[in-house]
């Protein structure tokens, strides 16, 4: 079958899936029914009717734009491909935007009562009766549309004619429209808003031009600077700190020779299967006024117990513990990926160890640097848990926003123009990667035969590593010991008894009258972690290594606007992401607030760009040769990726799979104003026990969670194994 009529069959499916969804699925969504209750209503009422029925019996006509628009693609897929495939085409483009910019719009202009805009009604008149949020029919019918789009692009001429290329590329900027920036622009346009609701670029000037937000005082005297110095700072020292102290590990890991790099790869790995708070909880028992280093001191050399950890200084430790194994995760595949034969040459060239590191290796990890420098930068600005946990008086921006939404001043104004800084700081790192990264080549994977073997770390590097990398994954050991210890104790701090008595509490199974009966008060809000987060995790995944595919091997306009929008939501704090969750989806045409389905969402574009970042750095390994080999071989770009691609990005894969599932696992802030009694969380579920001061229990429940996604990461890695690369064991 030739790849022609495989593309044409292909969006004949896509056509009848859309159809199908037209006239079979419900076309509202419906909260309180499951689809496959509602399936056998979708001829009854106007909560669970499909669009065709919404039509011909509930007065609803603008649905007709979705119908339209199927009909005309059909009918442009009725040309002669191979005579006139632009026609084609046009076919396809018309009928696919008229679909979606008409069901887009009346999306939006008509609400639950009817008009939406005072004027609409005032221009057109009153409706009877007005629409719901969009449900699964209308997600067909877009989904369908969309992929059309792109098609009707490639026909003409667009991405190379690459149906599947130009589809991926309008599918991703969708998504990105609609779960990104779309909820992030409506968060952040209530900061150019007056006190009055006016409309005014100098109300965000009003509100964050203030010495609290841009003072310089800690260069003159003061304590503190403002609290954007203070945010960008810390994100400097945090980024810096964590991209060195996630290379000397992934070097040690990977090129000393032993067999650390299991071990090293779990330790590294502890602080990231971890809930945010723990970790700050344990360096306060450390560190913290009754912490066993102050009492330490006071009874070694009669130095009184102060509140010093308290500030930017613990925060960075924190922040440290938390990012370092994200940029281990991104390293560790780089290092992996550096071609021996590239050192070998070198060596051959009468070059020494050092000098082959200094001149061959270390430039050759240059992406993988910047981009964990990028990631670490942004997640120290959006981080929210260690600064409110150990910030004591040095503020940070997420922590403004965070009073400002929830604080006794209710100020979304506020909360938006403070975004909009952190929004900058980020655009500006960004600018700042690509302008390293241009103009140089990192290709170290291609489809020559390579069978070096990679070199071991010069003594004095590897000295550095087992010095700097050695005693942090000792501290990190003694952090976990604390924090493990405190659910099996009656009252830390005043009674130290063994007890399993707060496991019981969370996690009790009892044997009742029809079975086994989940007696814990914790059950409910694992599997709902659980559940939600084993959807988001695939997805989330696939959908980044996708992203990275698509800037990483393919041009098209806006390319840079699609990078960036990848990225937004490291960008701002994740209380943002769900206050701008809530604003966007709370009312048509996405009205998902109070579901399982947006928590996921929230999960998915949340964690979207580690897995960007660390596909990109692993595609700018890997020569476009293979792609171009595969491509002359007659195989398609879906079978390319398939069977080329995806098997030299499983150090990718697996870094994205186990973040985005960890972090779902264990995230708060983004979806602490998203979670319902229905939808309660892990996270949330230890919040509260936090809050009614039963830590006992708490620390149980935490322990649980390190155990239970220490286990998954193990199953992760296994399923996805390892990448080949025809290498040869390192040598002594």
């Amino acid at each position: 079958m030739s790849t022609v009529l495989r593309t044409q069959r292909a969006l004949s499916s896509w056509i009848l899936l859309g159809l199908l969804s037209f006239g079979l699925l419900p076309w509202y969504f419906l909260q309180q029914a499951p689809l496959l209750q509602a399936l056998p209503k979708v001829w009854a009422g106007p909560e669970t009717a499909s669009a065709l029925v919404q039509i011909l019996q509930h007065g609803r006509p603008w649905l007709w734009f979705g119908f339209a628009g199927l009909l005309i693609c059909f009918i442009g897929l009725m040309a002669p491909i191979a005579a006139q495939p632009k026609r084609q085409g046009t076919f396809l483009v018309t009928g696919a935007l008229l679909g979606l910019v008409g069901l887009a719009l009346s999306g939006f202009a008509i609400g639950a009562t009817g008009w939406s805009f005072e004027t609409l009604e005032i221009w057109l008149g009153a409706l009877p009766q007005g629409q719901y949020g969009m449900g699964w029919g209308a997600a067909g019918v877009f989904l369908s549309l969309t992929i059309l789009l792109g098609a009707g692009l490639a026909r003409l001429g667009y991405c190379r004619g690459d149906v599947f290329i130009a589809s991926a590329v309008v599918l991703c900027v969708f998504l990105l429209a609609l779960f990104v920036v779309y909820p992030v622009c409506r968060s952040l346009v209530s900061g150019f808003y007056t006190e009055a609701g006016e409309l005014s670029v100098a109300a965000v000037w009003d509100r964050i031009g203030t010495r609290r937000i841009w003072s310089l005082g800690c260069f003159s005297g003061e304590r503190h600077c403002g609290v954007a110095w203070n945010t960008l700072g810390l994100a400097l020292a945090t980024a810096t700190g964590t991209t060195i102290l996630g290379t000397l590990i992934a070097l040690w890991a990977e090129r000393s020779g032993t067999q650390l790099g299991k071990p090293l790869n779990a330790l590294a790995l502890m602080p990231i299967i971890t809930p945010p708070f723990v970790v700050g909880l344990g360096l306060i028992l450390l560190f913290g006024r009754a912490g066993l280093v102050n009492q330490a001191l006071e009874w070694t050399f009669g130095i009184p117990p102060t509140r010093w950890f308290y500030g930017a200084f613990g925060i960075w430790l924190a922040q440290m513990f938390a990012f370092t194994p994200i940029a281990f995760m991104i390293m560790r595949g780089v290092v992996q990926g550096v071609s021996p034969a590239l050192e070998e040459a070198s060596q051959t060239l009468r070059a020494t160890r050092m000098q082959t590191f200094w001149g061959i290796t270390l430039p050759l990890l240059k992406p993988g640097l910047a981009n964990a420098f990028l990631v670490g930068f942004i997640e120290s600005m959006a981080d929210f848990g260690n600064p409110i946990i150990l910030g004591g008086q040095f503020s940070v921006l997420s922590i403004e926003i965070f009073f400002a939404i929830v604080g006794a001043a209710i100020d979304p104004g506020m909360a938006a123009a403070l975004s909009l800084v952190l929004t900058v700081f980020a655009l500006a790192v960004f600018v700042l990667q690509r302008q390293v990264l241009s103009g140089a080549q990192f290709t170290t994977v291609s489809g020559k035969g390579d069978a070096g073997v990679p070199l071991h770390l010069p003594p004095a590097v590897l000295n550095v590593c087992r010095g700097v990398a050695g005693p942090w994954l000792a501290f990190t050991l003694v952090v976990y010991v604390f924090a493990f210890a405190g659910g099996f104790v009656q009252t830390w701090g005043r009674d130290y008894t063994f007890t399993l008595n707060h496991f019981t509490t969370a996690f009790d199974v009892q044997w009742g009258e029809f079975g086994w009966v989940w007696a814990g008060t914790a059950w409910n809000s694992l599997f709902n972690t659980l559940s939600l987060s084993a959807m988001a995790a695939p997805v989330c995944a696939g959908l980044g290594l996708l992203m990275a595919w698509l800037l990483a091997r393919t041009d098209f306009k806006g390319k840079n606007a699609f990078e960036f929008a990848a990225l937004l939501t490291f960008a701002i704090p994740g209380t943002v992401l769900g206050v701008s969750y809530i604003l966007a989806f709370n009312v048509p045409p996405v009205e998902l607030t109070g579901t399982g389905l947006v928590i996921v969402l929230c999960f998915i574009f949340r964690n979207l760009p580690v897995g960007v970042r660390a596909g990109t750095a692993a595609f700018k390994q890997i020569d476009r040769s293979l792609d171009e080999a595969s491509v002359m071989l007659r195989a398609s770009t879906l079978t390319t990726i398939r069977e080329i691609i995806l098997p030299l990005l499983k150090p990718a894969l697996v870094a994205a799979l186990i973040y985005s599932f960890v972090r779902s696992m264990t995230t708060v802030s983004a979806v602490i104003f998203l979670v319902t009694a229905k939808y309660e969380l892990a996270t949330t579920y230890i919040i509260g026990r936090v809050g009614n001061g039963d830590y006992g229990v708490a620390l149980a429940y935490c322990t649980v969670l390190m155990a239970l996604m220490g286990f998954i990461t193990v199953v992760i890695q296994r399923w996805v194994g390892t990448r080949e690369l025809g290498r040869r064991e390192m040598r002594v």
